[in-house]
């Protein structure tokens, strides 16, 4: 049976002999992180085993970035950022998306796959571009502020892709007759959750 602190020990010291390699090498250690993950991980030399515990150590890594940007950012940041946030992020998550389509247009296939496609490659990895950022001490700079304002936008435009995406797919298997108000129901949805999180959210976590 695998000891549940020996995966934590053999990522903790694979990650720091990354981060020196790279450093020497005059790379974001971000990259030496990904690269540490690939190489050890079951896929590879599996020194780290595809199991339930080592899921859970995965999803742990993932809030404590995500806790770090939240302290990032807040709702009073977002407004000043609004113009960046909503002029350079909205341009850039629609022509990503745009040009894809186009792409698989051209291709001959459904528009729908490219909304998919589009909508996927349009993201990145706040968690990734935020530390490299940091790291540079760039996060206060005009093109580190742009950067930000994408990413917001990108972590906003997550959700109603979450939920318009998989209605549209179920559109595209299933001869039904009430997509409008699958549409609806989806566009209703969207409404609610970034209302909850813009300006419930903190509201009600405060107290």
């Amino acid at each position: 049976m695998l000891n549940p602190l020996q995966p934590v020990l053999i990522l903790l010291a694979i990650a720091v002999l990354a981060v020196v390699v790279f450093r020497m090498l005059r790379l974001p250690p971000m990259l030496g992180y990904l690269l540490a993950g690939v190489i050890i991980g079951p896929h590879a030399l599996g020194w780290i085993p595809e199991t339930d515990e080592t899921r859970h150590l995965a999803e742990f890594g993932v809030v404590f970035l995500m806790f770090s940007i939240g302290l990032e950012f807040s709702l009073p940041k977002l407004r000043t950022m609004k113009r960046i946030v909503f002029g350079f992020g909205t341009a850039q998550v629609i022509v990503s998306i745009v040009l894809v389509m186009a792409i698989v247009w051209m291709l001959g296939l459904d528009w729908r796959i490219g909304l998919v496609l589009g909508g996927a490659l349009a993201m990145s990895s706040t968690a990734i571009v935020i530390k490299m950022l940091a790291e540079r001490a760039e996060l206060n700079s005009v093109h580190g502020r742009q950067v930000i304002g994408i990413l917001l936008f990108q972590d906003l435009a997550v959700i109603p892709l979450l939920i318009i995406i998989p209605v549209l797919v179920t559109e595209v298997d299933s001869d039904t007759n009430d997509f409008s108000l699958m549409l609806a129901i989806a566009l209703f949805k969207i409404i609610t959750v970034l209302t909850f999180i813009l300006f419930l959210g903190h509201k009600l976590m405060r107290p």
